[in-house]
């Protein structure tokens, strides 16, 4: 006779540290956490943990033995959990005392922050602080954030109810027969990812007013618990409510209505207003150089610095802007900063011992001032070439310009003040370039610009460097910290801010992506991003192959699909 082997009254959950913790069957991975005491000063709180390599919410109850990773408000994924929960902590309190006004999310702040609007009405003091104290009451109650599954019928008559069709247009295509909302307090919502088990763990924050919004301030990841002084970016704001400002002209405020035009056959339509509004901050751009090069009353603009984030589409704004100075009458010149490069055993290191290619010492910043000082002064220079095989830096072709030239640099160094120090600031022109995307979900959930740009990365990269999505997403976090470090603290230093930002973008990277993200092996750590990526690109809806044939040669999209008309065109080969 087999007698049966009754089943585990406990389970055990272990730490990297070795330690384990025994519970019985269905204990919240919460309660783990909390008897391990992870939490140290300057590291943020756990928010979720990794589970057999899987990302999972601390709400969840533990059924078998588990290896569990803490995932903390300093890293990625839970500093996007620690926003959501308090986007929706924001959202339920706001519910409760201002029911005739919905909140917008409408995009992110370079200090740590979502500039978001009451919808038709401004944001009083008043009403700030009625909204803090409450989402801080809420907070102190430490009431739970619990996931419901309602059947989608029933959550598309909901939304509908509260009057939000976007979400119920969104939702309408979905395959599965059902939709995990969360709950907070009696509210209801859909936000797309994981959530904070607890509004205890929703501190700091802060409110406050700005323009005819306000801004949802929380901590950046470096340093997760506490809040970054508030730093104004005007001409920041400026280019995010003129992009609200495009996706209203063409017709698609939200994905659903993007999803839209590709049914009822405007998506053409779209693309092509999409590509002249860019087209017009070009011409905006060459226009501006080019009078201030004939007005007398300044010193001409000689160099033009060119910056900006990886995959925001540099080279081919730079030479499409070339194109346009052309068409003005001034002929540019590239000048290439990688050329600058210190020899290889003067490259600084970075704190693991590696060389940081990206820091400024890494050029020799001195003899480039040199040289355009040269170059200004209608000297002839030899132009440097860096040697990436032997590490160091060789005689180049001679070079000489004219009044009628002009010299464009790019790099990630370009609006750092210390590159052009000993150059007449009235001679420069600075130009910041990123994706400031504004296309939202819906009115809740926000896509990130630095989304996009890793989508773009993860197809470029693929098309036309033979690297994989795991590839890319293995490297990301390392150029995420470069761009932090060399970039973003010098874009208030820009003259103009272009954005490259396209409103069908992402339904034109979906049939690229997808296959390369479906392609990262499941044991891999970058497949819980590439798993986030997919699950962020199911609400897009595909742009087919004829009409991505219309898509314009000159494009910025087609810099990271292919098939760029200048793709072998350099600044300087007409002259």
């Amino acid at each position: 006779m087999v007698i049966p082997t009754p089943p585990r009254q406990t389970i055990q959950a272990r730490f990297p540290d070795g330690r384990a913790f025994e519970a019985p069957v269905g204990t919240p991975i919460e309660a783990f956490v909390q008897a391990a005491e992870l939490e140290r000063p300057g590291h943020g709180r756990t928010v979720a943990v990794l589970m057999n390599r899987r990302l999972r919410e601390l709400s969840i109850s533990l059924q078998t033995d588990a290896d569990l990773v803490p995932i903390t408000t300093a890293d990625s994924d839970g500093s996007r959990i620690y926003r959501r929960s308090l986007s929706f902590l924001m959202v339920a309190a706001a519910a409760e005392l201002f029911p005739a006004y919905t909140i917008t999310i409408m995009h992110s702040m370079p200090f740590g922050g979502y500039y978001c609007e009451f919808d038709g009405v401004r944001a009083t003091q008043v009403d700030l602080d009625a909204l803090k104290k409450r989402m801080r009451e809420l907070v102190a109650a430490d009431l739970p954030i619990n996931q419901v599954r309602v059947p989608l019928d029933e959550a598309l008559q909901l939304f509908r109810d509260w009057g939000d069709e976007e979400k119920a247009e969104l939702f309408a295509k979905r395959r599965k027969d059902y939709l995990t909302l969360y709950e907070l307090n009696g509210e209801r919502d859909y936000f797309h990812g994981f959530m904070a088990p607890r509004t205890s763990y929703l501190e700091p924050f802060d409110l406050r007013p700005y323009n005819n919004g306000f801004i949802l301030q929380f901590p950046r990841r470096h340093q997760p618990d506490v809040l970054q002084s508030f730093e104004d970016e005007p001409v920041l704001a400026r280019v995010f409510q003129e992009y609200a400002q495009w996706l209203s002209l063409i017709g698609v405020p939200k994905v659903a209505a993007l999803n839209e035009t590709l049914s009822n056959g405007r998506i053409l339509q779209a693309i092509l207003v999409s590509e002249a509004l860019h087209q017009r901050q070009l011409n905006r751009i060459a226009n501006e150089i080019a009078e201030r090069r004939s007005d007398e009353r300044h010193t001409a603009v000689r160099i033009v610095l060119i910056s900006g984030p990886t995959s925001a589409g540099k080279t081919t704004f730079s030479k499409r802007l070339a194109i346009q100075l052309l068409a003005r009458g001034i002929r540019p010149i590239t000048v290439g900063m990688d050329n600058y490069f210190v020899n290889r055993e003067e490259t600084p290191r970075d704190e693991t011992g590696a060389f940081d290619f990206e820091a400024l010492e890494a050029v020799d910043v001195a003899f480039f001032q040199q040289q355009m000082r040269q170059l200004l002064q209608g000297e002839t220079i030899i132009q440097p070439r860096f040697n990436f095989h032997t590490g160091r830096r060789e005689a180049g072709d001679p070079l000489t310009i004219g009044p009628e030239h002009i010299i464009l640099i790019e790099g990630i160094h370009g609006l750092n003040p210390r590159l052009v120090q000993n150059v007449p600031p009235e001679a420069v022109y600075r130009i910041f370039i990123s994706a400031f995307t504004q296309l939202n979900l819906d009115k809740h959930n926000r896509i990130p610009t630095t989304d996009t740009r890793l989508l773009r990365r993860i197809v470029r990269d693929a098309t036309h460097r033979g690297y994989t999505a795991a590839d890319t997403i293995a490297r990301w976090p390392s150029v995420r910290r470069g761009e932090k470090r060399h970039i973003f603290p010098h874009q208030s230093n820009a003259d103009v801010f272009f954005n490259s930002a396209l409103v069908y973008e992402l339904a034109a990277l979906k049939p690229f992506a997808e296959p390369l993200l479906v392609q990262v092996e499941p044991d891999a750590p970058e497949r819980i991003e590439a798993n986030r990526l997919r699950a962020f690109l199911q609400w897009f809806d595909p742009l087919p192959p004829e009409l991505r044939a219309h898509i314009p040669g000159d494009s910025i999209l087609r810099e990271f699909i292919g098939g760029s008309l200048l793709e072998h065109y350099e600044p300087g080969l007409l002259l």
